[in-house]
């Protein structure tokens, strides 16, 4: 795969991923663990972010202490409220990972199919879809934090980290 392209994926996935932490990092102590759940929206998006950036979804697994609770059917939350420090270092992992992904992707990669039960895409096509769900919910988590606090981080253009 080009590099023009794979630069232009990771500055803007990247970028998708430093909002997340802005956000993680602006949560103060009181909004954290409230009715609106802040801490579950940020491990929910990381836990995703994770398992979209695995190339065979079948086999994968997140670091403990985390575990496959997102993909209970009946939507239970997870069995403990999980710390600020423990889902930056998820943040790190989901980073990591996201950055290897695209820095090695080849054309072949980026063709192959990535398939569960109820997704059939493109790894390059899932790479998409995981961004603007990691988006989304970074926009979801600014909106929280203004609706509590009055104040958000700042948006972020391009990745902190380069390719």
């Amino acid at each position: 795969m080009e590099q023009l392209y794979k630069e232009a994926i990771w500055r803007q996935f990247g970028a998708s991923i430093d909002m997340l932490e802005n956000a993680i990092k602006f949560c103060p102590s009181a909004a954290w663990d409230t009715d609106k759940k802040f801490w579950y929206i940020a491990f929910h998006c990381l836990f995703w972010l994770d398992y979209y950036l695995t190339i065979e979804p079948e086999k994968f697994s997140p670091p403990s202490p985390f575990t496959l609770s997102e993909f209970n059917p009946d939507g239970a939350m997870p069995d403990r409220t999980f710390t600020k420090e423990e889902l930056l270092l998820y943040l790190q992992h989901g980073r990591n990972k996201c950055h290897d992904l695209i820095s090695n992707m080849t054309e072949e990669m980026a063709a192959s199919r990535w398939i569960n039960k109820s997704k059939n895409y493109s790894v390059f096509e899932i790479v998409l879809y995981n961004m603007r769900h990691v988006q989304h919910h970074s926009a979801q988590l600014n909106l929280l934090l203004r609706q509590e606090i009055d104040d958000a981080p700042r948006w972020v253009s391009v990745a902190t980290t380069a390719l």
